[in-house]
């Protein structure tokens, strides 16, 4: 229960309960502040001069909802602020937390908004001054800082900013209201079409964002599914220097006729080369820039294959363990305040880093590499200098490390390289050797094991010295479609467009992939996402149109900039907004006939394994026993009295089609997932090899 018996104190919000235990640790005279709780509500006392609470939120306890109750209606707009448990189901833990932060507010004396501070915090700091703590909003003052290590929280304490960053929440707010608009609307009226029609409910959603961003995955979709290939030939030649074989590119990258390829060949076979030319070039490789969130995304889907949605969520627990600064940051600089020096001194600690920051430490400088992007509210993502407490998980290593590495990197003098490029002439056609070395390492000691330096080391040539060819080789190629978007390559397109934020573009790919619009982690459009991109192409082009997506984006940033009102721009977006939803609630039967059995055969799709090995036409699909309502993978030539294959499935759990055959015998295979157990592949041919070795390992294993 909330102590009855302290006096007035000062009440500290903060956005996460780790985050309230740190700030409270900081403060507190003795680094010990008290924990307590109410009705399972966690909350912290720390005393120094004078009494400190400090009162955790979960992330967002407020919410936009429409002013009057029930799903099954748009359009809306008229919209008011509510907490979270009245406008969600499955919300019911916020009234409490609401409670007891109000009782705590009732005995306070004076308010700190500590929420981390972007706009996504700013909210939830206002609204919980707002309507939580009793309009405390105007007379709160603020804590910044970008780690939580004792030493910045301290700082932040004792220079308080006199009042919260209104320009900053009231753009906040204002991208809340906006996306709300179109989400609601836009989403019911494709739901609520579909249900009319079909009887049956299916979520279907599209956004401000979500939209666009559907938009160009398609694009891309379509250039692949109509992409021709055209035939094209490569001439490469092998050939021997001392007693090394090389293989030499013919000058024409790309030959687009059979017969000059032939012709080519014919004039180089059998003959030797001789040298023509040698360039031997040296260049500088400046070290890398250090991460925002966007690139330490990018970076961890292309070393680790972690979605941007993951690397997000490892990077906040990094965060809130004070091991890297905040990660949520679109900057690209290293202000000298955050003392490099003494973060290296830190991390010298760690015999991994201890040889790495000794380099950097004699150099008589350190200035870092930056870019150009710059946030007003955190520098870019580095680590503080903070070693783990506790064993980090292989994930957590990862991005750790490569997040130390890369602020090492950013540190280090620039790679010398030397590229050699050798110029053969045979019978009158240029064949290219080339080669790469490392000269001066720079940067890449730090950045190494991240980064691609295959080296290709050619003896030394000169002008005029006779090369001979062991072998001339003609191969034939298609050329090939552009390649598919991945969650990594889609938040640079979304970061390139400038739709969407550094904190919301994971979250929108995961929900197209959630609404099963999209599907594999190299991304395939599914008939339904084809589908509903279709009917917002046709009836609403407006509500996908990327430029119109990103001029609200704008005009939200001008808001934060002091030259933009937030009437103004909800105004326009109801405005943008009134006709469509007028053209989709006329059309609403065609629309939910078109959604619905677009649905109907998503749901089939989801179902269907592969080609039945058996009879080699039909379709292998999990199916349900209509007696047992077991289920089992049947082939869909079964209903046609053609083929009576079957094959037996896990009863517990769920079970999901890979669409990828097995390595071993080349069948199809399903994922099983049983909760509180590792998910795993199961090919469900009976004489895979694969079983036949399992079987044998634990008959060798009762053996011993």
């Amino acid at each position: 229960m909330v102590c009855a018996r302290m006096g007035k104190y000062e009440l500290i919000i903060t956005e996460k309960p780790d985050t309230a235990q740190r700030i409270a640790s900081a403060l507190d005279a003795k680094g010990k502040a008290k924990k307590m709780e109410d009705n399972g509500v966690p909350y912290y006392v720390a005393k120094r001069d004078r009494e400190i609470v400090v009162v955790p939120a979960l992330g967002h306890l407020y919410t936009v909802a429409e002013e009057r109750g029930g799903r099954n209606y748009y359009p809306v707009f008229s919209f008011r602020w509510v907490p979270r448990h009245v406008a969600e189901r499955g919300a019911k833990q916020i009234r409490t937390w609401l409670e007891t932060i109000s009782k705590l507010a009732n005995e306070a004396d004076a308010f700190i908004d500590a929420c981390d501070y972007d706009i996504e915090g700013s909210i939830i700091g206002y609204c919980i001054l707002k309507y939580a703590c009793g309009n405390k909003e105007k007379t709160s003052k603020r804590m910044k800082y970008s780690t939580l290590t004792k030493k910045e929280l301290e700082k932040s304490y004792a220079e308080l900013l006199p009042h919260l960053d209104f320009v900053l929440i009231e753009a906040g707010l204002t991208r809340h209201e906006v996306d709300w608009f179109y989400g609601v609307n836009l989403s019911r009226a494709l739901t609520i079409a579909a249900r009319d029609w079909s009887g049956k409910y299916a979520t279907l959603s599209t956004g401000r964002v979500q939209g666009p961003t559907l938009k160009f995955i398609v694009a891309r979709e379509k250039e692949i599914k109509s992409f021709v290939p055209t035939p094209y030939w490569e001439i490469k030649a092998k050939a021997q220097i001392d007693r090394s074989v090389f293989e030499a590119e013919y000058e024409k990258g790309i030959i687009e006729t059979k017969s000059e390829a032939d012709a080519v060949l014919n004039a180089c076979k059998g003959k030797d080369g001789q040298v023509e030319k040698v360039d031997v070039r040296k260049f500088q490789q400046k070290p890398p820039i250090p991460f925002d969130l966007g690139a330490l995304q990018g970076e961890a889907y292309g070393l680790f294959g972690y979605t941007p949605r993951r690397t997000a969520y490892i990077a906040q627990r990094l965060y809130l363990e004070a091991l890297i600064s905040y990660p949520r940051t679109s900057s690209q600089k290293l202000p000298t305040a955050i003392n490099y020096e003494a973060i290296l001194k830190s991390l010298s600690k760690a015999p991994e880093y201890k040889k790495l920051t000794a380099g950097l430490l004699a150099k008589p400088e350190l200035k870092p590499r930056e870019g150009k992007m710059e946030d007003p509210a955190h520098p870019a993502i580095y680590p503080t200098g903070n070693l783990p407490e506790r064993a980090l998980d292989a994930s957590e290593r990862k991005v750790f490390d490569l997040i130390v590495r890369r602020f090492m990197a950013v540190f280090g003098e620039p790679a010398i390289r030397q590229s050699m490029k050798v110029h053969i002439d045979v019978n009158g056609h240029r064949f290219y050797l080339r080669g790469r070395r490392i000269l001066k390492e720079g940067w890449l000691r730090f950045y190494g094991p991240y980064v691609g330096s295959e080296e290709v080391l050619l003896p030394p040539v000169e002008e005029g010295q006779a090369i001979k060819v062991r072998k001339v080789i003609l191969e034939g190629k298609f050329t090939k479609p552009p390649p598919r978007y991945n969650p990594g390559s889609v938040l640079k397109k979304m970061e390139e467009t400038g739709i969407g934020t550094k904190a919301t573009r994971a979250n929108i790919i995961q929900t197209l992939y959630d609404r099963k619009y999209v599907r594999d982690e190299r991304i395939v459009v599914t008939g339904l996402g084809f589908e509903v991109l279709e009917v917002l192409e046709k009836y609403c082009p407006a509500v996908v149109s990327i430029e119109l997506t990103r001029e609200l984006e704008e005009r939200m940033d001008k808001i934060q900039a002091n030259s933009e009102k937030r009437e103004n721009v909800l105004v326009d977006a109801v405005e943008i907004l009134k006709p469509v939803i007028e053209e989709l609630k006329e059309r609403e039967k065609i629309i939910g006939e078109q959604l619905s059995k677009a649905i109907k055969r998503a749901r089939l799709e989801e179902r269907i394994v592969g080609t039945c090995p058996v009879c080699g036409t039909g379709k292998l699909m999990i199916l349900y026993a209509r007696k047992t309502g077991k289920r089992f993978i049947g082939c869909t030539n079964y209903f046609k009295g053609l083929c009576k294959t079957s094959f037996p499935l896990p009863q517990r759990g769920s079970v999901k089609p890979l669409g990828r055959n097995c390595r071993r015998c080349g069948w199809s295979t399903v994922q099983v997932r049983i909760k509180g157990k590792r998910p795993w592949n199961l090919c469900f041919n009976p004489e895979c090899p694969s079983k036949e070795e399992r079987r044998k390992r634990i008959a060798m294993r009762n053996m011993q």
